[in-house]
């Protein structure tokens, strides 16, 4: 039987601050899609990006990640790194902490996935333009059917998100809003 899984990616504390502007509709859409996964018995992915003390794991040469070496606010038991308490896991959901941009880099996600047996993934997360690119292009590869929930997804930049959404992701994703996904019956991707 194929299983959907809906991943909710980086929606943590320190990355939400970030759209500050925007976080509050974009969590209640996330929210949404959080309990219709949750009530047609779709499992609930969360992942989100976290270190060791010290930064051991952040290479110097990771253009994206070579500021946070020996910060000490992005390791996993920091506040910054915990998942945004207004769509905050269920005892039953699975969390994954990752180590590079895609939702699979340094994490056991495929693992997990694969135990779940899922086939399809149901996208949302922050930023367009990094998680959830990364995250798609790999799934794609991986042979996932992919679902990228638009309006429960955010980027601080409006054009390269509308380009993403618009223009890149059907190429390998069926994009929805979360309340057509939800509307439609589609539990799946």
């Amino acid at each position: 039987m194929a299983t959907t899984a809906l991943l909710i990616m980086d929606v943590q504390n320190g990355i939400v601050e970030r759209i500050a502007d925007r976080s509050g509709a974009l969590l209640e859409r996330v929210a949404a899609a959080v309990e219709h996964a949750r009530a047609s018995d779709l499992p609930v992915v969360y992942v989100r990006v976290a270190f060791r003390p010290g930064g051991a794991d952040v290479n110097p040469r990771n253009r994206a990640f070579s500021a946070l070496s020996g910060r000490t606010d992005m390791s996993v038991d920091d506040a910054a790194t915990q998942i945004h308490p207004a769509v905050a896991p269920a005892p039953e959901d699975v969390v994954v902490v990752k180590k590079r941009v895609s939702a699979f880099a340094g994490s056991d996600l495929d693992v997990v996935l694969r135990s779940l047996g899922a086939t399809s993934l149901v996208l949302t997360g922050i930023s367009t333009s990094g998680v959830v690119l990364s995250t798609l292009r790999q799934a794609a590869d991986l042979d996932f059917g992919l679902t990228v929930l638009a309006d429960a997804c955010a980027d601080q930049d409006p054009e390269v998100h509308r380009v993403l959404l618009e223009k890149v992701f059907p190429r390998q994703a069926t994009v929805l809003t979360t309340d057509e996904w939800i509307t439609s019956g589609a539990a799946g991707a």
